[in-house]
Formats: structure tokens, sequence, C-alpha cells
């Protein structure tokens, strides 16, 4: 099975300073014992916006460690990341998202998942709980 990794699991396996630091590097390992791993064009994108995480950088990474980035994204991962996102500022207009405001990229990422039949590898299990209830999600 494909696990795709969110930004924050990645972010957090770069920072050796983080408390979730070990629990990113055993989920990594977990999921790569049970199949492939691939991070969406977007979670690209966002660690690309990090300080020291160059493009050369990210393209040895994901090179050295065997995942996958996936450049395209199809239309239906769009129009179900534009539902979900369309949900979930439903949801905050009624006062139902105690959570921090999510972006759009969050639910791209999940809509990614969720439309290509992937895991998801994440420590943001809550908002994608929410926005795609049928999305298997992986505990770091």
């Amino acid at each position: 099975m494909t696990t795709v990794i969110d930004s924050n699991v990645l972010i957090a396996l770069w920072d050796v300073d983080d408390v979730l630091n070990r629990e990113a590097l055993a989920a990594l390992d977990r999921a790569l014992a049970q199949g492939k791993l691939v991070v969406p064009a977007p979670v690209f994108a966002e660690l690309l916006a990090f300080p020291q995480r160059t493009e050369g950088f990210l393209q040895g990474f994901f090179r050295e460690t065997s995942i996958a980035v996936d450049w395209d994204l199809a239309e239906n991962v769009w129009k179900a990341a534009g539902r979900a996102f369309g949900a979930y500022a439903a949801r905050r207009q009624r006062g139902q998202e105690p959570r921090a405001r999510q972006v759009l990229v969050d639910f791209v990422i999940g809509a990614y998942a969720e439309q290509n039949g992937c895991r998801l590898l994440t420590f943001d299990r809550g908002i994608y709980r929410a926005a795609f209830p049928k999305l298997t999600l992986l505990a770091p």
C-alpha cells in the first residue's frame, strides 16, 4: 500500500530537537515496510519554503530515501480538495472547528491521498479525520 507523507512528518524528522523527531522516524520506517512512500507536489512546495531547504536538498533527500514526488494532481483531486475546504469553512463559520485555521494545501494533500487510494501519515489527524472521514490515517 502507498503512504502519502504530510509535510509536518518530514519537518519533525529533519529537526533532531523536535520532540516528535523519533516518532516521525519510526512512523516512516513502519510505512516504508508496508509499501511505497510518496509526497504530492504541494508537500514539496511547503518544504521548499522552509529555511535551508533548497531544491537540491529536497531532491537529494527524496532520491536517497526512495520517496516519490508526484507532480501531477488530477482534476478529481482539486475538486475533492475544494469540496472539503468549503465544508471546513462552513464548519468554522458555525463555530464547529476549534482548531487553528487551516490552509487549502492541507485539503489538497488529504484529497490526493483519498482520491489515489493511499494512506496518509500526518501529525494533524484531527483536520483530516473531519475533512476526509474515509481516509486511512497513520499515526506517527
